[in-house]
């Protein structure tokens, strides 16, 4: 027992002397952020859409792409070991067609075959087929009507741009300009992949579905119907298109967020160069130049030895949740508050926060002052709640009384943002109208932001840790929205972590931080849960497949930042010394370690469920040091107690 608390002590301190090695000047760290094969493939077709090509760069991407094809199935996952993925095959084999593969290469017909096995091209979804119809290979019509008038549409409208999640906003508002417009990519090498589809491209009748199988997709598969002959034939001829384009343009042009990009995700930057581009824009127009330049930024050479030497595109870099977590780990690893090198991340931290602009979230909160974090580097449209309540828990560590305006400041407006349900949405307050997912053009299922376990645990955990208590409305109407979305197995769904794992631990850390009882059932069933999902190393896994019903218990292999997150769940539940926690910390122990990062190559995160996954690569560093550091702690102690919120 010694021997395992003085390992994982050891292990603490020493990843967190390699993490604070990757600290940059000003104090912050920053990870890589992986997709899969879709991004990097759509970085290859904007250079082949505007003309502007980098046979360099590409050729590496070219590289990322083959070495992440599946020899398995032949095809590109979703994530890392993930089953075919049909929209990421078409973009993966199309761009290395583009970048100049031989479609008679080994992998290239292995690709074809995989896809056309699965059902060819037309089974793509609808951000695929928007791609594909912009250099020719599927028509207008194989993709949802989009006017762009949908930007004149009033808040009272059932449908209009403010009622979508701020992701949704960003992309669809360019991209709206780009469906008004039907241009052709320049495509200067005149490559198609209409070997993809089973049927030919002028034979297919029907191209779009009703994503939800409701009454409500039933109406808006009618209403695309009546919609696709009106975009083609009448609205470019009416007067109010010209309106409508100049309201997407005044949408984009104040969110353009310098060289950090719209939305500072790369679909909606994408997309902004694309219709910059299609309306004329110079290439050395300021705005063009800044939003081709944000893509740019986000190429980056991975360091992944199984990869080799190669580079993808990002899809968002995330400094703040970075540099916060790692913080986080850094003084559960024995680092001193007082440290100047955690103090100058903290000082970076505070330096971030959003005080003055009033972003897309004022919509619905219009007399709530700004007091958020992005996720990115500069993001003021678009702070999460997320992100400021982890920051928020780090400063009140660090030095409650220097950042006392800070955390003030982030409290109310998380406060300000709860839902009426009494959860936390991430970027948006009520964004749950439910019915904006059976739209055709909503396929991924994706459109909104409703109020998630993940994001409404860390809320409550750092309103708690500064002080709120049960009674106080904000907590007491959290708690209830925690209680009421428990799995019937006792897990909470998971959002933006993969999966149940990742929800179970946020629940329990914020029902510890707030006081509840943990002995209560109904917590004792979630702790129950988590240690009956222990694996024979002793370690925790969950396959991103978990995110479909009929795979809910899907897991490959365990990994360091879900087991950690299972140990730092149970240990807020109170169950230091229990048996499945020394077998989880064991595991943590034995694991091959580089630095300050533990070996794992599975995606433990989630962008949109079913749709796009991500792999932080800071999170086998900062988690494993984190629960480690804590176990050693609680364990030397004389409280088994865990003090801070998450």
């Amino acid at each position: 027992m010694k021997n395992q608390i003085e390992l994982a002590k050891q292990n603490a301190r020493e990843a967190g002397k390699h993490l604070f090695d990757l600290q940059k000047d000003d104090g912050h760290i920053v990870f890589e952020l992986e997709a899969d094969a879709t991004i990097p493939a759509e970085y290859i077709f904007l250079n082949h859409f505007i003309n502007d090509l980098e046979p360099e760069i590409e050729a590496e991407m070219g590289e990322y792409l083959r070495s992440i094809q599946s020899d398995e199935h032949d095809g590109w996952p979703l994530f890392h070991d993930g089953e075919f993925n049909i929209s990421a095959s078409v973009k993966a084999y199309y761009a290395l067609k583009i970048i100049g593969d031989d479609i008679q290469a080994d992998h290239m017909v292995r690709a074809r075959k995989a896809i056309l096995n699965y059902g060819g091209a037309e089974k793509s979804n609808v951000f695929t087929r928007y791609a594909l119809a912009l250099f020719e290979q599927v028509p207008w019509h194989g993709v949802p009507a989009m006017p762009v008038e949908l930007m004149l549409m009033p808040r009272w409208f059932p449908v209009n741009i403010w009622k979508f999640a701020y992701w949704s906003r960003t992309v669809i508002g360019p991209l709206l300009i780009l469906a008004s417009k039907r241009p052709k990519a320049a495509n200067p090498r005149n490559v198609d992949c209409q070997e993809l589809f089973k049927t030919p491209t002028d034979k297919i009748k029907k191209w779009n579905v009703n994503p939800t199988g409701s009454k409500w997709g039933d109406f808006f598969i009618a209403l695309d119907k009546l919609l696709q002959p009106l975009e083609r034939h009448v609205f470019p001829r009416l007067p109010f298109r010209k309106k409508a384009v100049r309201r997407a343009i005044e949408f984009i042009n104040p969110r353009l967020n310098g060289f950090d990009g719209l939305g500072a995700i790369f679909p909606a930057m994408a997309n902004t160069v694309m219709a910059f581009h299609v309306l004329g824009y110079d290439k050395e127009h300021p705005d063009y130049v800044i939003a081709l330049g944000a893509v740019r930024k986000l190429v980056v050479e991975t360091r992944d030895k199984r990869k080799g030497r190669a580079r993808y595109c990002q899809p968002c870099v995330s400094p703040i949740w970075d540099t916060s977590l790692a913080a986080h780990a850094l003084l559960e690893s024995g680092v001193e508050r007082s440290d100047e090198r955690l103090v100058k991340a903290c000082d970076w931290l505070a330096s971030e926060q959003i005080l003055e602009v009033e972003g897309d979230w004022a919509i619905n909160a219009p007399d709530l002052r700004p007091g958020g974090w992005a996720f990115q580097y500069k993001n003021d449209y678009y702070p999460d709640v997320d992100d400021t309540a982890v920051v928020g828990m780090l400063l009140h560590r660090v030095d409650a009384d220097k950042y006392k305006e800070n955390i003030n400041r982030a409290a109310e407006w998380i406060i300000g943002m709860q839902s009426a349900n009494g959860g936390w949405g991430a970027f948006d307050i009520d964004n749950d109208a439910e019915f904006l997912n059976s739209i055709p053009f909503a396929d991924h299922g994706a459109l909104l932001d409703p109020p998630t376990v993940d994001v409404a645990a860390r809320c409550l955990s750092f309103l708690a840790q500064i002080g709120y208590e049960q009674h106080e409305p904000c907590i007491k109407r959290g708690i209830e929205f925690l209680k009421a979305e428990q799995e019937q197995d006792g897990s909470w769904f998971g959002r933006w972590g993969t999966n149940y794992v990742y929800g179970t631990w946020s629940a329990l850390c914020a029902l510890n931080a707030v006081g509840v009882d943990m002995k209560q059932p109904w917590i004792q069933k979630s702790v129950a849960w988590l240690k009956s999902r222990q694996r024979e190393d002793g370690g925790w896994g969950e396959d991103g497949a978990t995110y479909w019903e009929d795979q809910k218990d899907s897991v490959k292999t365990s990994t360091p930042s879900q087991t950690a997150w299972a140990v730092l769940g149970l240990m807020a539940a109170g169950e230091v010394d229990a048996e499945t926690v020394e077998k989880g910390v064991a595991y943590l122990n034995e694991q091959p370690r580089d630095g300050a990062k533990w070996d794992e190559e599975a995606y433990t995160a989630v962008g949109f469920p079913r749709v796009f996954y991500l792999r932080y690569h800071g999170y086998s560093a900062y988690f494993p040091t984190w629960a480690l550091g804590r176990y050693a702690s609680l364990k030397r102690g004389n409280s088994r107690q865990v003090e801070w919120g998450m």
